[in-house]
């Protein structure tokens, strides 16, 4: 498998991946898609054979960026890498590609470290739960570090980071 920057030719693709794992991920239009790609820090592409399997964003702390997940972390951090989406086409899920974006991630974080170890952040769904979710996170490094509850009680995230 090969990791590349999303390029402005990947939107279409990013975008039709991004609508077919909802609601895992929150829905996005061509305009929000173009600009959650120009406002990440980290925009990446995961290719097996030319094809595009997935793809991950995520966000430094200065980002324009309204998800009241990733401010929760700007509210208690200076420093750290907010993971927004991560999206396995599903014929690829179950073959490392989410270990693989992962660990890509992980070595960026870390080689743009600011001078300590570098955080990187998530959040997982604990109402409703995703188990799954959850595990993978656990299984990588992920500490549970704190919890909000979103759209007005609706959904309850358990937030989590990772030293790297």
């Amino acid at each position: 498998m090969d990791i590349r920057p999303l390029a402005e030719a990947d939107q279409t693709w990013f975008l039709d991946l991004n609508q077919a794992c909802l609601p895992a991920v929150n829905a996005l239009t061509p305009a929000t898609t173009a600009k959650l790609i120009g406002e990440a820090g980290y925009a990446r592409l995961l290719l097996k054979d030319g094809q595009p399997l997935g793809a991950l964003l995520a966000f430094w702390p200065g980002a324009d960026y309204d998800s009241p997940n990733f401010l929760w972390f700007k509210e208690r951090y200076d420093s750290f890498l907010y993971i927004d989406r991560v999206m396995v086409a599903e014929e690829a899920r179950g073959q490392g590609a989410g270990v693989t974006l992962y660990n890509d991630l992980f070595a960026f974080a870390k080689a743009h470290a600011d001078g300590e170890a570098g955080r990187v952040t998530c959040e997982v769904n604990s109402r409703p739960p995703n188990p799954g979710s959850l595990r993978f996170h656990e299984s990588l490094g992920f500490m549970p570090v704190g919890e909000q509850e979103t759209e007005g009680g609706a959904k309850a995230v358990i937030m989590m980071e990772k030293r790297v």
